[in-house]
């Protein structure tokens, strides 16, 4: 399924579920990665990253994060200049992770 449609599923799914979910970064339509920050209440939780098992399958993997903002910020800033495709979805609701999970597994 291409990422744009994988994104706006996982907004809306968010969104309907009283969440909210913002894109931070645009990335390419059709293949571009998708990583998400997850917080609950304005407190980031984890960062997930959209990748592949061994098996070639679709999983979610948590990254580390950052120790305060400036330098989450300048990670994510990195990753924008590493990976001009890559699509960076801030989720704010309890449980972020499993609304991520959700909507890959159903792709």
């Amino acid at each position: 399924m291409p990422a744009h449609l994988l994104v706006a599923a996982l907004v809306r799914r968010v969104q309907a579920a009283g969440g909210f979910a913002y894109v931070l970064q645009r990335g390419d339509a059709d293949a571009g990665a998708i990583l998400i920050e997850c917080s609950d209440r304005g407190q980031r939780q984890m960062l997930l990253e959209q990748a592949r098992d061994m098996a070639g399958q679709q999983i979610w993997r948590e990254m580390p994060m950052a120790a305060d903002g400036a330098a989450h910020a300048e990670m994510l800033a990195k990753r924008r200049r590493a990976d001009p495709d890559i699509w960076i979805i801030e989720l704010d609701i309890a449980d972020a992770g499993r609304f991520a999970a959700e909507i890959l597994s159903a792709a």
